[in-house]
């Protein structure tokens, strides 16, 4: 330290004061603002940054929570729609089931109809074969019986006292 003192010219120093006064000044008056300048753009740049990565996170978080309801929602329409092709599935068998039921019903009564009417039908065949049966037995019956003159009055005068009582 002793030979700086030593070494030590005020001239220079002087010389030295003034040009890094200079220098000072130079700086300030031409490269401080623009320094200051692209500091603080590159500030507002890092913190707009900052912004829009938060921001990115929000929207994240609200695309995310937007998917989850969606989601939710998907599901509870899917159960829906499950429920209503169950509900319209169940509908459509017992409807079947009732029309199944209904045809079967007419279907028992046109056969009943159909029995009834084929009873019918076969009761008056009988009743007439009955009939023709009857009259043919009355006809040999009456032959026989009346194959004499005596009998066929007889039978006449029968007849008629039968007649003239009712």
């Amino acid at each position: 330290m002793e030979q700086l003192l030593n070494d030590f010219s005020p001239g220079l120093f002087i010389m030295q004061t003034i040009l890094f006064l200079g220098l000072i000044f130079l700086m300030v008056r031409f490269a401080w603002k623009p320094i200051i300048k692209s500091l603080d753009e590159r500030e507002e740049g890092i913190q707009s940054a900052l912004d829009a990565a938060e921001n990115a996170k929000k929207e994240m978080q609200n695309i995310t929570a937007d998917n989850e309801k969606l989601l939710k929602e998907a599901r509870a329409e899917r159960e829906n729609m499950l429920k209503e092709a169950r509900e319209l599935k169940e509908k459509m068998i017992g409807d079947a089931k009732e029309q199944a039921e209904v045809e079967a019903g007419k279907m028992i009564k046109q056969a009943q109809a159909s029995i009834e009417t084929e009873k019918q039908a076969a009761i008056a065949d009988l009743k007439k074969q009955m009939a023709t049966l009857s009259v043919d037995i009355a006809e040999k019956v009456v032959r026989k019986e009346l194959s004499a003159d005596s009998k066929q009055l007889a039978l006449v005068e029968e007849m008629l006292e039968e007649v003239t009582l009712n």
